[in-house]
């Protein structure tokens, strides 16, 4: 789906300028999303495949919930906006603790897409059992929860197993260091 999005400059600070994402896309444009990694009392952290129709990494894992800032909307209503959408579970602005901001630079051949985001990442616990959520056909292949060490594991593993995204491995070790300092 097309949206417009509020464009940024390459410091991540308002243009004022506002367009399409497909257009954002195509130039280069610099933009934000939201990154939004759910995790449970027990330890484990909810992953989401990437649907099949996706045409940047479809069928692999990633973030909990992710996706690109309508204009003119926060952080936070696009956290929840976001969550809402793509798995059906309803947070309060009070849940999310934002835990930093991270630049994405990437050009896929597929489509002609370059991907110039800053991602807004946020961590949030998740109460709710994953067998209530309700994953958006569209955006979502599966919902699955890891432990903290399947998740290294599958990090470590990441070239050659077809699971996360090989490059973003920093990134990756970044969310999963956030949610282990919280002791859970």
């Amino acid at each position: 789906m097309d949206e417009f999005i509020d464009i940024v400059t390459k410091d991540g600070e308002p243009t004022g300028k506002v367009a399409l994402k497909s257009d954002a896309h195509k130039n280069g444009w610099y933009h934000n999303t939201i990154h939004l990694w759910l995790y449970t009392n027990d330890g484990e952290i909810l992953l989401q495949q990437r649907s099949h129709k996706k045409l940047i990494f479809p069928l692999l894992w990633d973030v909990s919930v992710a996706g690109h800032i309508d204009a003119g909307e926060s952080f936070i209503e696009a956290a929840l906006r976001e969550t809402k959408e793509e798995i059906g579970l309803d947070l309060n602005p009070s849940d999310l603790k934002k835990i930093g901001v991270k630049l994405h630079e990437s050009s896929y051949d597929n489509g002609n897409v370059l991907d110039y985001e800053f991602h807004q990442v946020y961590i949030a616990q998740l109460n709710e059992k994953i067998d209530k959520l309700e994953p958006q056909e569209d955006e979502v292949e599966a919902l699955k929860l890891v432990t903290h060490s399947q998740f290294e594991e599958l990090l470590e593993m990441s070239e050659v197993n077809s699971h996360f995204v090989p490059t973003n491995k920093p990134y990756y070790q970044f969310v999963l260091n956030a949610i282990k300092s919280l002791g859970v």
